[in-house]
């Protein structure tokens, strides 16, 4: 970037449009220019202007930084009195300035005098100085502290997409980001982008549940949507902990970050900024399925009705179906004439609760004109769910709906029409692969806790010997009882040494457990080694079927009938158990 620099008397200036490659703010003055004193040391006037340039650039990252505006020293008003540009004085011999001694004497004559000389540097440079603005009819007059120097740090935010899995759960409350079983119980948290230790989980939500239905504090990320916001809020708690976030421009707490965050995030996707970029150039964001026409097909030749229903709209439906589908239907088929209705700007979820006008789109501009009667291969804008199934005649669990958001799309559908549901997951292949590879490391790791389980329940049982036996009771039996203490003692430090060394061996694999998926969070569908996530247990809440996508429907029939597994109780391992146990019985009967 090219950068001045110029000698005036005993200043030389640079201009502030030049320091933007250094880490401070461009805002971090208010005036046009940055002075220093430079040191009188050039011997040949002809490269001094050289000279300076290359010497300020070589210092400036060093000699100045900033601060983070509520890091600012305070008057008694409450006010700031600091800005947020600083000099770094162990840096500044560079330029022949020692420190504050360079300013030394009462602080109200050197304050005086120093403005005294900026302002006659200003007057040399043509440049009005503060007061005569202010004491002038075009002045800007303040009733109210206002900072100009507001807005968001958002220099390097990067989109990460390790750091946030769907599934997760974020508490607006703390600024945390957890992982939560079925139950609700925190298994995993992150504050900001720091993971924390299983003991700061303990003692943060030892003594609460996520409960989803208390959404003041808490964010389900259940659509690839609310990943990248995750990972942007994310990433501004870790600058609202630095103080790098104003009161001004934010509320000061956990929770009016992230309505902020969202709030920016919700306004590029509704002004159309975030589509517009798509639709410029689908290539470059979109993957077609070859195989997702051709599995629709399949269904419509069997006789099923398709139905296309979507929040976006004409534009944006028509562009990206036909990038996605057009190419790959046969007979010069268009994506059209796949379905036997499509719907646009259907405002799910409210699609499913309620009614609004419907509109059909009449042209290929997308102009609209009111509508109260269906037709095959309409296209429409509006409605609700219940004139679908008029319109079709069919109810309820006749229809199966297909879609990739749990709440909007899975769960209103199912609660409020009774439609049977097929979510679209698309990390499933991602986990499936990662369980396959992960299957000798787990059966591995539950190997190692069922010896510790084993030689445990045998310590437990010589520890209640030896408690008994010490307030003067007998033990469980009369061998026990009459056992030599050292020997009990003994036995009981080998055990005990044992499942330290489990312990040892066991703490590292569980750690690792689930990193093929994901290093920070594990696997998308499991919370610890034997329990469910929170996010597979809204799956078998609302989802009659999930899968990875929606072209897996081509390689079953059209007719299949898919039947679910049996669901395993907490008491069916010791049912069998038992089972092999009285089998193993009668055997040994029957032989005798």
């Amino acid at each position: 970037m090219f950068m001045t620099a110029e000698v005036l008397g005993k200043f030389f200036l640079l201009q502030k449009d030049s320091l933007r490659g250094f880490p401070m703010a461009a805002e971090a003055t208010t005036n046009s220019f940055l002075f220093v004193r430079p040191r009188p040391m050039f011997a040949n006037n002809i490269k001094r202007s050289q000279m300076m340039m290359a010497c300020c650039c070589s210092v400036g990252e060093q000699v100045f930084s900033v601060t983070p505006s509520n890091n600012y020293d305070v008057d008694y008003l409450g006010q700031s009195t600091k800005g947020d540009l600083n000099l770094n004085f162990d840096h500044l011999d560079v330029f022949g300035i020692d420190g504050p001694a360079t300013l030394q004497g009462p602080i109200e004559e050197v304050a005086w005098k120093e403005a005294e000389v900026a302002k006659n540097l200003l007057n040399d440079l043509g440049i009005s100085s503060p007061p005569s603005a202010r004491n002038s009819s075009r002045g800007i007059f303040c009733s109210r502290t206002l900072n100009l120097s507001l807005g968001f740090p958002v220099d390097g935010l990067a989109f990460d997409p390790d750091l946030v899995i769907r599934g997760l759960v974020i508490d607006k409350e703390k600024g945390n980001l957890v992982k939560a079983d079925r139950f609700g119980y925190v298994k995993r948290a992150m504050h900001g982008t720091r993971m924390l230790s299983t003991q700061d989980v303990s003692e943060m939500y030892g003594r609460e549940l996520v409960d989803l239905r208390k959404e003041n504090r808490w964010e389900f990320l259940n659509t690839l949507f609310s990943v990248s916001e995750a990972v942007a809020y994310m990433q501004m708690v870790d600058r609202y902990d630095e103080g790098a976030i104003s009161a001004d421009i934010c509320p000061p707490d956990y929770r009016g970050l992230y309505k902020a965050v969202g709030k920016a995030l919700f306004r590029a996707h509704v002004e159309g900024q975030l589509k517009s970029e798509i639709m410029s150039k689908p290539e470059l964001f979109v993957e077609p399925d070859p195989e997702l026409p051709l599995a629709l097909l399949d269904q419509k030749e069997a006789g099923k009705k398709l139905l296309l229903i979507t929040n976006s709209d004409y534009h944006y439906t028509d562009k990206m179906m036909k990038h996605s589908f057009n190419r790959f239907l046969p007979n010069d088929m268009g994506w059209r004439d796949l379905f036997d209705m499509v719907i646009i700007s259907a405002r799910k979820p409210e699609f499913f609760q309620m009614s609004h006008p419907l509109y059909e789109v009449v042209t290929g501009e997308g102009l609209m004109r009111p509508c109260f009667k269906v037709r095959k291969g309409g296209l429409y804008s509006g409605g609700s769910a219940q004139m679908v199934e008029n319109s079709l005649d069919i109810h309820g669990d006749e229809i199966l709906y297909v879609g990739d958001h749990i709440y909007t799309d899975v769960s209103q559908s199912k609660v409020h029409q009774l439609w049977r549901t097929a979510l679209i997951c698309r990390e499933l292949e991602e986990e499936y692969s990662a369980l396959i590879h992960s299957r000798d490391h787990r059966a591995t790791l539950i190997e190692l806790i069922n010896q510790k389980e084993v030689v445990g329940d045998l310590f437990n049982q010589l520890r209640l010997a030896l408690q008994r036996r010490n307030t003067g009771r007998p033990a469980q039996t009369l061998a026990a009882t009459n056992m030599d203490d050292q020997d009990l003692t003994e036995s009981m430090q080998k055990l005990l040494i044992v499942m330290q060394r489990l312990d040892e061996k066991i703490a590292p694999m569980l750690e690792a457990d689930g990193e093929l998926f994901n290093k920070r969070w594990g696997f998308l569908s499991r919370a610890g080694l034997w329990d469910k996530s929170h996010l597979m247990r809204q799956i078998e809440k609302y989802a009659d079927i999930y899968t990875s996508r929606v072209s897996n429907f081509l390689y079953y029939t059209p007719f299949m009938y898919f039947r679910s597994q049996e669901q395993t109780l907490a008491h069916d391992s010791y049912s069998y158990y038992q089972a092999q146990i009285n089998g193993s019985a009668v055997d040994s009967t029957g032989a005798n």
